[in-house]
């Protein structure tokens, strides 16, 4: 009898084993604040997949580019230094062309408009990522672009000369154009650079200016609406093929409704954010006609460019936009 209940325990102690070992502890870093809409909708993302993969996957969300900064996540996630993670997806636009598909200047300025864009990306963007042993689990949109400046700017008369935080090849390429001098600064280190000078204005959404109080630096905001720029959630592609087809399903399904729940959350707040910045000093207008226009041309020519390089398959993501 002493045998037999040795066996037992024996085997509920292996299965015990067995089980916590198909359980799997995932490392998530984003790159922004963990008040951010996008770090927050993360971890809403992370509850989701606990639930809908009954336990199976745990993670643990480090925002703030704690964990990794926002320009080593990808290839963090690429090599499997972290299994999961969020980037800007235009960040990647100078190794592979097509991730600045939502970069395009006033070709898709609403949410409904950007919702159309991505959808005509969607496969293509995927195929590229999965070259690059990435997964695309959600994406989210930030609200419009605007510039922040530290005096009135009407036109590029204005801008020559400025040090501008630039992010991408985007808004490295507006910032030549305008005469400005770009300067690659992470959204995590974007104060700092304000504060002492190594940045003097920057384009981005209302968000980043909320969260990074820049009215303690800066005094004026043009609204521009240039694009609606996307971070993503990517998995590295090895360990999303790893696991078994009920546990896709859960954290697919959590990624779709994250994704859905971020971009309602990101509308949401839009106008809010300018609230914010005109209440705690800042001038928060639209661009004047003048400067409006230059940027518009600019515009025209950035497209064009992206269009030589992204090649066949960038001109069918506008083809397929256009026609819906």
């Amino acid at each position: 009898m002493k045998k037999i209940l040795s066996i037992l325990a024996s085997g509920v102690a292996g299965m015990t084993i067995a089980s916590s070992a198909m359980a799997e502890d995932w490392d998530m870093p984003m790159a922004y604040s963990a008040t951010n809409f996008h770090s927050e909708k993360g971890v809403e993302f992370a509850d989701k997949v606990r639930k809908y993969t009954n336990g199976k996957i745990n993670i643990t969300v480090h925002p703030g580019g704690s964990l990794f900064k926002g320009g080593e996540i990808k290839r963090a996630v690429q090599t499997g230094q972290a299994p999961i993670g969020e980037r800007f997806m235009s960040a990647h636009a100078n190794e592979v062309p097509l991730l600045g598909w939502d970069n395009l200047p006033f070709i898709a300025t609403t949410y409904e408009d950007n919702d159309k864009l991505w959808a005509a990306a969607k496969d293509k963007v995927n195929a590229a990522l999965s070259d690059l042993n990435l997964v695309a689990l959600y994406t989210c949109p930030w609200p419009g672009q605007g510039f922040y400046f530290k005096k009135p700017v009407t036109s590029s008369s204005d801008t020559k000369g400025v040090k501008f935080r630039s992010y991408n090849t985007a808004t490295a390429t507006f910032a030549e154009e305008l005469g400005m001098i770009p300067v690659q600064v992470e959204a995590a280190e974007l104060s700092q650079a304000l504060a002492t000078g190594v940045a003097e204005a920057f384009i981005s959404s209302g968000s980043t200016g909320y969260d990074r109080k820049v009215w303690e630096h800066l005094t004026h905001y043009y609204k521009v609406n240039a694009w609606l720029p996307r971070n993503y959630v990517m998995v590295n592609k090895g360990v999303w093929e790893a696991l078994d087809d009920a546990t896709k399903a859960g954290v697919q399904k959590a990624a779709d409704e994250t994704g859905a729940a971020c971009s309602a959350k990101s509308a949401e707040l839009a106008s809010w954010y300018f609230e914010q910045l005109a209440k705690n000093g800042m001038k928060v207008e639209d661009a004047g006609p003048d400067f409006l226009k230059e940027l518009q041309s600019i515009g025209s020519k950035m497209t064009a460019d992206w269009l030589k390089t992204a090649g066949a398959d960038g001109q069918a993501i506008l083809d397929a936009y256009k026609a819906n």
